[in-house]
């Protein structure tokens, strides 16, 4: 079981691989005779077909219905996580899911559905102007292969139009790829052709013999760990070309760079995920990764299995990587997630969504919330290309060609894949351009056949009549936006459900796994993408995207889900606030400029300035009643508290590994230096002569390396004491909290409406919930005795009126209890963060210095004319004084006033 949570880790990052798209279920709906003929037959013969008609395109659960049931009993090794939805867990988490009152209404919205309908939903949100008030440091953190990074580098030249400072933090590969483009770039780490040779070799969940052998796990581990720190550093390091100071006031990132919403909590500054492939539960379709296995005790309805696939998926996927991103967290002085929440945080934090896909081939579901949009493919300008003579003479002289590439992929036999590739357009006559790609086919001779490095898709695609890949996002759009019939070659991610998408329009054959690709079966493929009919298809498809701005689409949406009305500093309302002053009655929120200015003229002080989130991330355990609650806190004590035990001896063996793996290092890299001696070297500039050791220091260097190894391994064993102990003095803590949050939200369970509590940050917060709740609790539970009669009695008679008996009764112990508890727990919750704040606070002061050192460096390098803004800081201090004499102590009645004369202040 680890080993399996290990791989799905790993496959994570890319999207999981698999080999074979098994189709998800459909809605269950009424057809008439002659559609449920029609949806009985293939994509490829329905387009052969005479009879049908030809603008008929079926709907994506339609289409993909018959090859679940076909394969509702099998179990495949294709990387794919098998749900069985007569499990316990799917059962379980199936009760979770609410019932929705627009079930019926996504149902008959799936029966009537045709083609797709047109989307205009984000366009109509966002305003025509290219316009957005406040200027921003944006860093978009990408995981994947270069047609993973291309997007965003038009996403990011698109926001710089806005006038925001643009940073792409990706692989260190893609650096000068990056830079070209006239963004600023930040390495992560991670290698995209190692991961992706991976990803080939093991396709299934389970690792292959030869790859755990090999160490390739503890290779793809400290992989994923490189990489989430180096998404930390590219949010506050400065530029690493011109040193120029950078932190980040919103993120942009794809789900597998895992990082993202981490990074916007520790900072408390806006997150937008974009992505390529479905990631937010819905019931219209399953988790694209996601195989549902029906049982014979149908526990769960279609529609339901649907949604609960996407919790699953998250579920597994956490099991592996939740203990690689605790331990990094704590590195920035973040508490851990929550076992419960990890698998969640994207939907219970709400965090705005952008699907970078065509509403042509995929609408949005009507049961996604207004942060989620689906914008259109990303495309970048065209670049400019002349041909080389050989690629220009091939196309003049002959046919137009095919095109047959799969980019970054490393396949394991490139020669027996060119072979076939070969052959297949030997059999069926026509002419290839075949990309040498990532695994450099090529080396057989054919005058119908050339094989061609790197070039433009934008380009090469409108000059070939069909395209043949691996189906990556971004070269399946191209393809199908020059209305080229595409045939997909998956290997593993996201690959598969494209190429099913692709065949649901009648672009394209079904996709052909890469495992089972053969000459015979791409032949067949060639002959299908050469007829008119796919050709009608793809145009009908490009004809749609060309009407969209996918770009454009997300660069607005992506402004309409920022915080505005907070986002704005007080002195320059087109720079973002990072920070809060207060003195006395003065409060205002201060951007990085504002504040460098401020500071420079000795008229704020650091004392005075605390941290001004923009967005605030709330993680913590929700309960769903006190039996639960109480049970899991206990075992997360006592999971703790053996944890810290073990680490009391664990640790001090890692430390000692580790010092000898580095002494062993040093040792090496002092016999290469030695044998490199005898060998003239020419001079260096003194700024990059390295600094010369002595040799006679490296016995004394020794001992102290010797001596520091104990003491490292003494502090690593107290630190593992240390854990023991928190967790014992956390028992005290979590369990009451548990209990308390369990009895608060017990009414849940049998449809009472609960209302969520304020956050708990400190202790006057922790003194305040408390408090409410404590009135709330004893009020409301003594209320109900006498009221949920009543209401049971009005609302369905004497039945009515007995139910209500008992939900007065529950409602009164349940909120009596928890408000007699509340009133210790919650302030004490709100003790320990105060104490946890003041304690952990090295990541705050890096933020503090990091913002401190980009507002001096803003201050000396822009032009500001600082009487105004001395001028304004007065006038805007004068204002709140005077709004907080009106105010009074304890009410607000001169707020909107205060706002009024602040807007006139800043003109």
């Amino acid at each position: 079981l680890g080993i399996n949570y290990i791989s799905i880790q790993y496959q994570s990052i890319i999207r999981l691989a698999h080999n074979k798209f098994q189709s998800p279920i459909s809605i269950p709906r009424e057809k008439s005779p002659e559609e449920d003929k029609m949806s009985k037959r293939d994509t490829v013969r329905m387009v052969e077909e005479d009879t049908m008609p030809q603008d008929y395109l079926p709907s994506y659960e339609t289409a993909i219905n018959e090859g679940l049931h076909q394969n509702r009993d099998s179990v495949r090794n294709d990387g794919r996580v098998d749900v069985n939805l007569d499990s316990r867990l799917a059962t379980t988490l199936a009760r979770f899911i609410p019932d929705f009152k627009d079930t019926n209404q996504l149902a008959q919205a799936a029966a009537a559905q045709g083609p797709p309908p047109e989307y205009f939903e984000a366009a109509e949100r966002f305003a025509e102007q290219k316009t957005f008030p406040v200027k921003l440091n944006i860093v978009i953190q990408v995981v994947g292969s270069r047609g993973d990074v291309q997007p965003f580098i038009a996403l990011g030249n698109e926001l710089q139009t806005y006038g925001h400072r643009v940073r792409l933090a990706t692989h260190d590969v893609f650096d000068d790829f990056v830079r070209k483009s006239n963004l600023e770039f930040h390495a992560i780490g991670g290698d995209p052709s190692e991961l992706m040779a991976y990803m080939v070799k093991n396709p299934g969940l389970i690792p292959s013999l030869k790859s755990l052998k090999g160490g390739d796990i503890q290779k793809k581990r400290k992989m994923v760990k490189e990489m989430l720190e180096g998404c930390w550093r590219s949010c506050i390091e400065p530029d690493t070309q011109t040193g120029k100071p950078f932190v980040a006031d919103a993120i942009i990132a794809n789900p597998p760079s895992f990082a993202h919403v981490h990074c916007a909590q520790a900072l408390g500054v806006p997150l937008h995920l974009m992505f390529t492939m479905p990631w937010s539960s819905t019931r219209a379709f399953p988790h694209p990764l996601a195989n549902l296995k029906f049982g014979d005790k149908g526990v769960v309805d279609q529609m339901t299995a649907n949604f609960v696939s996407y919790s699953i998926v998250e579920w597994l996927t956490w099991q592996g990587l939740g203990d690689v991103i605790n331990d990094w967290r704590r590195t920035i002085d973040l508490e851990e997630v929550p076992f419960s929440e990890g698998p969640v945080l994207a939907e219970s934090q709400k965090i705005p969504f952008t699907y970078c896909w065509s509403p042509a081939l995929v609408p949005k579901p009507i049961d996604w919330p207004a942060y989620i949009d689906v914008c259109g493919f990303f495309f970048r300008d065209p670049p400019q290309y002349t041909p080389s003579p050989e690629l220009a003479n091939f196309l003049k002289n002959g046919p137009t060609p095919i095109y047959i590439g799969f980019g970054s992929i490393v396949i394991d036999n490139p020669e027996e894949m060119t072979k076939i590739l070969v052959d297949a357009v030997r059999f069926t006559g026509v002419r290839a351009i075949i990309s040498k790609g990532w695994s450099n086919l090529g080396g057989i001779e054919s005058d119908d056949v050339l094989f061609l490095g790197d070039c433009p898709h934008e380009w090469l695609f409108a000059n070939v009549a069909a395209v043949f890949h691996h189906g990556g996002a971004g070269t399946t759009a191209c393809g199908l936006l020059n209305g080229r019939p595409t045939t997909i070659v998956p290997f593993f991610g996201d690959q598969p459900f494209w190429g099913d998408m692709v065949a649901i329009a009648g672009a394209g054959p079904k996709p052909i796994p890469h495992k089972q690709l053969n000459a015979q079966n791409l032949a067949d493929a060639i002959r299908f993408c050469l007829t008119p009919e796919a050709a009608a298809a793809a145009g009908e498809v490009a004809a749609k995207m060309k009407t969209e701005n996918g770009v454009a689409t997300a660069a607005k949406s992506f402004h309409a889900n920022l915080p505005l009305e907070i986002l704005q500093c007080d002195i320059f309302p087109d720079q973002p606030a990072v920070w809060e002053f207060k003195r006395g009655k003065k409060h205002m929120k201060l951007s990085k400029r504002a504040a460098g200015v401020l500071l420079d003229h000795l008229k704020i002080g650091q004392k005075n300035m605390s941290p001004h989130e923009t967005r605030t991330y709330i993680i913590e355990n929700r309960r769903w009643d006190p039996v639960t609650g109480s049970a899991s806190s206990l075992m997360s004590v006592g999971i703790g508290m053996a944890k810290g035990a073990t680490d009391i001896v664990v640790k001090p063996i890692q430390v000692y590994h580790q010092r000898s793996k580095m002494k062993s290092a040093e040792m090496e890299d002092v016999m290469r230096s030695s044998a490199s001696s005898d060998f003239q070297t020419p001079p260096r500039s003194p700024s990059l002569a390295p600094p010369q050791s002595d040799p006679l220091e490296r016995p004394r260097s020794a001992g102290r390396g010797c001596g520091s190894t104990t003491g490292a391994a003494m502090r690593a064993s107290a630190s593992g004491l240390g854990n023991f102990f928190k967790s014992y003095g956390k028992f005290y803590l979590d369990v009451p909290m548990a209990v308390t949050e369990g009895l608060r939200v017990t009414p849940k369970l049998y449809g009472e409406k609960v209302e969520d509590r304020a956050p708990i940050t400190d202790w006057k917060s922790g003194a305040m919930v408390g408090g409410k709740n404590f009135v709330t609790g004893i009020g409301g539970g003594f209320s109900d005795l006498f009221y949920q009669p009543y209401k049971g009695g009005r609302d369905g008679g004497a039945a009515g009126a007995a139910f209500g008996v008992g939900k007065g009764v529950m409602n009164m112990v349940t909120k009596t209890a928890s408000g007699a508890l509340g009133i210790v727990a919650y302030p004490a919750q709100g003790a320990y963060q105060s104490i946890r704040t003041a304690v952990k606070s090295k990541t705050r002061q890096s933020i503090a210095a990091a913002r401190q050192a980009e507002g001096e460096y803003l201050a000396r390098n822009t032009p500001v004319n600082i009487e105004l803004v001395l001028q304004k800081f007065d006038e805007i201090c004068r204002v709140s004084e005077a709004g907080k004499m009106r105010e009074g102590n304890f009410f607000d009645f001169g707020k909107k006033n205060k706002d009024k004369d602040t807007q006139k202040v800043l003109g």
